[in-house]
């Protein structure tokens, strides 16, 4: 079993099933997100996931597509936005 970082232990995600925070392909992580708006460690969850590059699941309320968008540097075209 793994340490607990400070933070996590503080997490509603703790008081949850984690089975909802790791939802199969294709499903919807919705639910999770729900109870990660009212997260007070949302802020320290996220850095924890871009930081760490976790891969999997709900991350203060990003999934793992949205925390790619997030750290994949946009490439610009001649004549478009700088």
């Amino acid at each position: 079993m793994t340490a607990l970082l400070d933070w996590q232990s503080d997490g509603l995600c703790a008081q949850t099933d984690p089975v909802l925070f790791f939802p199969d392909p294709g499903s919807q992580a919705r639910p999770a997100k729900q109870i990660c708006h009212g997260c007070p460690v949302r802020p320290e969850c996220l850095h924890h996931a871009l930081t760490n590059g976790e891969r999997y699941g709900v991350w203060g309320v990003t999934s793992e597509r949205e925390r790619r968008r997030l750290t994949t540097p946009t490439t610009t075209t001649a004549g478009g936005p700088s």
